[in-house]
């Protein structure tokens, strides 16, 4: 484990740091076995046997990590049409790439191509760079107000080594960007652009950073709890599918590589609500066979997902761990779309896009509720 092999590392540090370093590491060993021994001897003989959590703990638990409540037996069968919708939708485009071709058979070909390619952490970090200056220079001069501290996003190769790209709001004053990281494996060396221009778009410009970056600057409007913490991951990750649907409505996702990229991502999103709404209420399973568990909630994800099996197994003990939490990225995006039909019906001929996304992020971090009624 991590903490297993926690030490200051290969780096040259002062002694009285590597000490310190050392004595936390060792803290935090000890604290991880008392924690160990704690899930195991006292918790586990009175855990709960069934996997699901019940409708009405599961409500509970749905509003608060969306702050709104749903129909949880609708957005259900909503979750069922949306992976149905974007299954259809990349086999027909894996039949653009490659004709003939199933999905499969698309991304095996685009894992060979070259000229989507990028070689070394320096060309990735350029690339993450040019394609969000890009997207703050268009985009604050058609869909945006993007006032000027929040002009400058930094695109960094992160220290760690776990993998995934995260955003790093900016510091109160805007002395420090805003900053979208890359976590980049040991040993890798190659980046697949059609698979991850997508989460730069998600991450930095229209994403998180636009967002973050809008309610920090607001601080004549809001106080300092809305501007650096408040929030829900519906918002918050619902606003960042949201960001990667409009790229693609714009246009930025014309390539047929790019849009295989943006789906496979958002299948993996709505895949989630299923499963997880599935699980945790015990719905009758897709296939007919009994009611949703454990077994089949993994067996589902292996279907549905293109990742390692490892991973989705760790994913698949979160849901059930985690009730209503990683639903709340694709619901909060559908909530979203939904509030900007609304506000462009009430507002009528006067609607404009810019001034949408200008009034929702200068509300700052608020449940999805609370947005819609400043807004509508």
């Amino acid at each position: 484990s991590f903490v297993a092999e926690a030490a200051p590392g290969d780096g040259h540090l002062p002694a009285s740091l590597a000490r310190d370093l050392t004595d936390n590491a060792n803290a935090a060993r000890v604290a991880y076995d008392r924690l160990a021994a704690f899930l195991s001897n006292e918790l586990a003989p009175v855990a709960g046997e069934k996997d699901a959590v019940g409708r009405e703990l599961y409500g509970l638990h749905s509003r608060r990590f969306l702050g709104a409540t749903i129909d949880l037996d609708e957005t259900y069968e909503w979750g069922l049409e949306e992976l149905a919708r974007m299954v259809a939708e990349q086999e027909t485009i894996a039949k653009e790439i490659l004709p003939g071709g199933s999905v499969e058979d698309a991304v095996a070909f685009l894992e060979q191509d070259e000229s989507r390619k990028l070689h070394g952490t320096d060309a990735l970090q350029r690339w993450m760079q040019e394609t969000s200056d890009r997207a703050v220079e268009e985009l604050g001069r058609t869909h945006f107000d993007i006032p000027e501290p929040i002009r400058r996003l930094q695109c960094m190769i992160a220290p760690t080594r776990e993998g995934g790209i995260y955003y790093t709001g900016p510091t109160d004053d805007f002395s420090r960007p805003g900053r979208m990281w890359w976590s980049v494996p040991e040993g890798v060396e190659s980046f697949d652009t059609w698979r991850e221009l997508t989460t730069v778009y998600h991450e930095g410009v229209p994403g998180h950073h636009l967002q973050i970056a809008q309610a920090v600057f607001n601080r004549a409007t809001l106080n300092s709890w809305r501007r650096l913490l408040a929030g829900t991951s519906g918002h918050a990750e619902g606003w960042a599918l949201y960001a990667e649907r409009l790229m693609e409505q714009l246009g930025y996702l014309d390539d047929p590589a790019d849009r295989l990229g943006m789906l496979d991502g958002q299948r993996m999103r709505a895949a989630r609500v299923v499963l997880d709404i599935g699980v945790h209420l015990e719905k009758p399973r897709p296939d007919g066979n009994g009611t949703w568990d454990a077994d089949y909630a993994l067996d589902f994800m292996m279907r549905n997902v293109n990742m390692p099996p490892e991973f989705v197994r760790f994913e698949v003990n979160r849901y059930l761990g985690w009730p209503g939490q990683a639903p709340s990225y694709k619901v909060g995006q559908r909530i979203w779309e939904n509030l900007r039909d609304d506000f462009a019906t009430a507002q009528g001929g006067a609607f404009s896009i810019t001034d949408f996304h200008k009034r929702a992020l200068d509300v700052g971090g608020v449940g999805l509720d609370t947005l819609r009624s400043a807004l509508v």
